[in-house]
């Protein structure tokens, strides 16, 4: 039997997300020992873990894990719109926000109609628009950020999505407020402007631009946001959608029934009204990322300033760099995918955890530059 003789001849062609791999099995394949020695900053994790809240509701729904899920998420879906002053029919939770990409890519997308995104962009952007058979409009990035009068330059009269991720994703960039406003001001009717926002809780409230006004202005953007960041739920996937009420409606058409588990909604529930375990985060952010920056300005090392939990670091040969930190126990992240074959990504952990990676960091530069 062959299978891909009978598949749809296009979807052999697509290409895959590449995760990281877990540490039990880094351990295993390098011969590492005790899993627990090594030091994950490859997937932009939130290292305190969930909130204590969080963890009290996973306990308690673990019970009633026989019980289907509230299918419409009506308790989480309130409290969200409660919190970020909306309606409940301008809330869609999905199974992760990578669900929700899928999803916007079932509504919008198909052959003739094209999609814009910025070069180094989250790569699930290309992913979902091959996947409905899109074109890829990719635009120049500037200063490894999205130049926004570049991708309104692209948009075509196919055009349907434009995605933009602030933060960026993996480069660590930031749009400006005025220059994303002035940017959804100049959108064609025609266009929907989806503002991927899965680091923007990580920075202080006063630096967080207020997309949610174009939601009330029901212009054509669906804000992403999820819990796997900030909230430190990314085992459970969980993510959300905040848009208007016809766009919401749209993406209820095309899920599936049950997509957000029990406790995911639970979890989630109780994490969104723990504030003080976001203050933590920020705080171990912030410092984690002073931490680091300073060691490799001192090491002579170039880095792309960060807006999220992560930093893009330049060493060279980031692929290589990569095989010998794993070597050493500390997986961080390759990102010769996105382009920037002279880069790696590393997350932000706790200070030890940081320092583990600077130290592995200068014992591989060191070892390349006297070979």
């Amino acid at each position: 039997m062959n299978l891909a003789a009978i598949a749809k001849p296009w979807v052999g062609a697509l290409a895959t997300y590449q995760p990281g791999k877990p540490i039990e099995e880094v351990a295993r394949e390098l011969g590492l020992g005790d899993p627990e020695r090594i030091v994950k900053l490859a997937s932009n994790e939130n290292p305190l873990g969930p909130s204590p809240r969080a963890l009290e509701a996973m306990r308690t729904a673990a019970s009633r894990m026989h019980i289907y899920p509230d299918g419409d998420s009506y308790y989480l879906r309130e409290a969200l719109a409660r919190r970020f002053g909306v309606s409940r029919d301008e809330v869609f939770l999905g199974h992760g926000s990578n669900e929700i990409l899928a999803l916007l890519g079932h509504v919008f997308l198909e052959p003739g109609v094209s999609a814009v995104m910025s070069e180094h962009a989250f790569v699930v952007y290309k992913l979902v628009t091959a996947l409905y058979q899109g074109t890829i409009i990719e635009t120049p990035a500037r200063e490894l950020g999205h130049d926004l009068d570049a991708m309104r330059a692209a948009i075509r009269p196919d055009t349907r999505v434009v995605f933009i991720a602030n933060p960026n994703n993996p480069t660590g960039t930031m749009i400006p407020a005025d220059a994303l406003h002035r940017f959804i001001d100049a959108l064609p009717e025609h266009v929907a402007a989806v503002l991927d926002e899965a680091y923007v809780e990580l920075l202080p409230p006063r630096l967080q631009p207020d997309v949610l006004r174009y939601v009330r202005e029901r212009r054509n953007v669906f804000v992403l946001r999820t819990f796997s960041k900030a909230h430190g739920l990314a085992g459970l996937r969980i993510g959300y959608a905040i848009a208007p009420p016809e766009g919401i409606a749209l993406l209820n058409r095309v899920r599936q029934p049950f997509n957000v588990n029990a406790m995911a909604q639970a979890a989630a529930l109780a994490a969104l009204e723990d504030d003080a375990h976001i203050a933590r985060t920020r705080a171990l952010v912030e410092e984690g990322l002073d931490q680091v920056s300073q060691a490799l300005a001192g090491m002579g090392i170039d880095y792309v300033p960060s807006s999220a939990n992560f930093l893009l670091v330049k060493v060279g040969n980031g692929r290589g760099y990569f095989d010998a930190l794993l070597r050493r126990g500390v997986i961080v992240r390759p990102v010769d995918g996105y382009g920037l074959p002279e880069y790696i990504r590393v997350s932000i952990g706790t200070r030890a955890e940081n320092e583990r990676f600077l130290d592995a960091l200068a014992l591989v530069r060191e070892e390349w530059s006297s070979s």
